[in-house]
């Protein structure tokens, strides 16, 4: 037996390989199937089969494109519905791989279709289940997603996945090795856990969800403070199961190295999003004028598919080198209209005397030095409502991240003002101020170190908790 977990930390996804006596399963791809293909080169194996747990929200498949390059077949659950060919397994449907057998298991709540797949080693014995956005580790999938009006509520969808984990997993054996979909940071769920896996039995043991004592009492843990999804997922979910361009097309597209004349003649079409994907203390320093930055050292996929149009064709200044990256996890999240890149990047554009932009950045202590001297500042904190509501410099206004899309959002924010902003370390504070500039706001400065140097400083300013409020 051989079981590998492919954990992508940006996205907080994990696949999974599975093999024996050379041929192999993938459950839960990315859309960039390479490093399952060259798992089954390594390992002289045969992929026969991509397991899917789900319709994914918060990532588009590589079912198709490893499909097409293996010849596997593509499973789903029961209720399963799609424009392409896969085999709809039945509830408790087996299927060999190797010496080892896969037990289908369909646990609905999370969505309608959503299935666990048990794994038994070669005398029959059951050894781990992996379980999709059924049960992560600390917490279970988020219940709302899948909504059809008052035909099948959020209430109904948690009350589904209670009968299910108590129907199909609360029974297994506590070693049973429990392999999850996500980790940490997530938004398929509300309270996971920092660890990639773990067992029935710490589950049983230790996750809020499992501890509830009625079906009633699930409902509620599951359903209380929820926030909103972010706006990607529905459309990764309909990519998901209406089906995509393969990722090479898309990457030809984006591959395209534009000279300054041609790059300057595509900023002229109204339909062109201009993404600036290198490092913030860098984009900081010098960006063509209208640039968002989302960088690649963050969570660049998921603020990607949460702050931008998938209407508009991307064009790209990325570091030299990085312009397949910022395509390939940009494609991850359903994005595939693509333009081209700058050719030698930003280097080449100041080099060339084209005029450049930029944005100040200060130290906490220099904000706090500001502050009592100038009636015209105003701090923005771009955190999330939660964490805002933690703790927070008493005067600043708070506008997550996610909300700075809409127009209605920066109506507080005048001419005349000096804005301060800042969010926890310094990375979603520089997407902010490129989305602020682009919307003509030029009186700004970037907090360097955000919220963790404001603590440090909290002599020198006054701070406070709140209730937060979540929509």
């Amino acid at each position: 037996m051989f079981v590998k977990q492919l954990y992508t930390g940006c996205l907080s996804e994990a696949a999974y390989y599975i093999e024996s006596d050379g041929i192999a399963a993938v459950i839960d791809p990315l859309r960039d199937i390479d490093e399952y293909l060259k798992l089954s080169r390594e390992r002289k194996s045969t992929i026969r089969y991509i397991f899917e747990t789900h319709f994914h929200a918060d990532f588009v498949s590589g079912h198709l494109d490893l499909a097409t390059a293996t010849g596997a077949t593509i499973v789903y659950g029961p209720g399963t519905t799609t424009n392409f060919p896969v085999h709809v397994a039945k509830d408790g449907e087996t299927f060999s791989i190797g010496a080892l057998s896969m037990q289908v298991l369909h646990t609905p709540g999370h969505t309608l279709e959503s299935s666990c797949y048990l794994l038994k080693d070669e005398n029959g014995k059951d050894h781990a289940i992996f379980t999709g956005d059924t049960l992560f580790v600390g917490d279970v999938g988020r219940p709302d997603l899948a909504q059809k009006g008052k035909e099948i509520t959020m209430e109904d969808l948690a009350g589904m996945m209670y009968e299910s984990l108590q129907g199909k997993i609360m029974s297994l054996a506590d070693h049973v090795i429990v392999y999850p979909a996500h980790g940490a940071g997530s938004s398929c769920g509300k309270n996971l856990g920092p660890e990639t896996f773990s067992t029935i039995g710490e589950q049983k043991a230790t996750n809020y969800a499992l501890q509830q004592q009625s079906k009633e009492d699930f409902i509620k843990a599951v359903t209380d403070g929820l926030a909103a999804p972010p706006q990607y997922f529905p459309i990764n979910a309909k990519i998901n199961k209406e089906g995509y361009e393969s990722l090479a097309a898309v990457l030809e597209k984006g591959m395209q190295a534009l000279d300054i004349p041609a790059f300057k003649l595509k900023l002229k079409d109204d339909n062109i999003l201009l993404l600036d994907t290198r490092k913030a203390s860098v984009f900081t320093e010098g960006f063509i004028p209208g640039s968002v930055f989302i960088g690649l050292e963050g969570r660049f996929a998921e603020w990607a598919g949460s702050l931008l149009s998938f209407d508009k064709e991307i064009l790209l200044v990325t570091e030299p080198g990085k312009e397949r990256e910022s395509i390939v996890r940009l494609a991850r999240v359903g994005f595939e209209k693509f333009a081209g890149h700058l050719a030698g990047g930003f280097e080449q554009w100041k080099n060339n005397g084209e005029p450049t932009d930029m944005i100040i950045d200060v130290e906490a202590d220099e904000l706090a030095m500001d502050m009592p001297f100038d009636p015209q500042l105003v701090i923005v904190d771009v955190r999330k409502v939660p964490e805002y509501a933690d703790g927070h410099i008493k005067e600043a206004l708070n506008i997550p991240l996610d909300e700075l899309t809409d127009p209605g959002s920066m109506a507080h924010l005048e001419d005349n003002h000096n804005i301060y902003v800042h969010c926890a370390g310094g990375y979603r504070s520089v997407i902010a101020a490129s989305l602020m500039k682009k919307q003509g706001i030029h009186n700004l400065r970037n907090v360097l170190g955000g919220w963790g140097q404001i603590k440090e400083l909290k002599d020198k300013f006054s701070i406070e908790k709140t209730t937060a409020v979540l929509n």
